[in-house]
């Protein structure tokens, strides 16, 4: 397997991870994984009933097996909002591939994102959308090695400035 030869993007849900990943797999004659959709795949089930049946740290657990055991080569990889509390899975994408962190403020998170547990989005009791965005942009800045700025740029500019990567 070609090291690095894949790109992961990570970021708050709503960001574009699964939308920038398709049109840059397409630009770039690559593949395109949603491990999202890996996960409901494996469990046959939606992301928002597993954390039901699972609560929010077991489907973690679910969410990090899953993104450690992706073998892919040349691959677009767009995850979960929540693959940076798998410790595992991050040490597993760094090693075969680049990952970039989509970045994009709480206010425009707010603006996309419809209902927040149709989505599947992991939040605790209480948790609001700001104190999941306080919480999380800190560990997508450990991870990334490359952080993206995409606030108010098109899927387009993002992609090709992502071609270079």
């Amino acid at each position: 397997m070609e090291k690095k030869s894949n790109i992961i993007l990570i970021g708050m849900p709503g960001a574009g991870k699964s939308t920038v990943g398709v049109v840059l797999a397409k630009r770039k004659g690559s593949r395109f994984l949603d491990s999202d959709l890996l996960i409901q795949e494996k469990y046959d089930a939606l992301l928002h009933e597993l954390i039901e049946e699972h609560g929010v740290e077991g489907f973690w657990k679910i969410e990090e097996e899953v993104n450690a055991s992706i073998l892919a080569r040349r691959t677009v990889i767009a995850t979960g909002g929540s693959v940076i509390y798998g410790p595992a899975a991050m040490a597993h994408f760094r090693e075969i591939g680049r990952i970039v962190y989509l970045k994009l403020s709480c206010d425009t998170i707010r603006d996309r994102l419809g209902d927040l547990n149709e989505r599947g989005v992991t939040m605790r009791d209480g948790q609001t959308l700001e104190d999941l965005y306080r919480e999380r942009v800190p560990l997508y800045e450990k991870y990334a090695d490359i952080i993206l700025d995409c606030e108010k740029r098109s899927i387009r500019e993002i992609v090709s400035e992502l071609c270079q990567v």
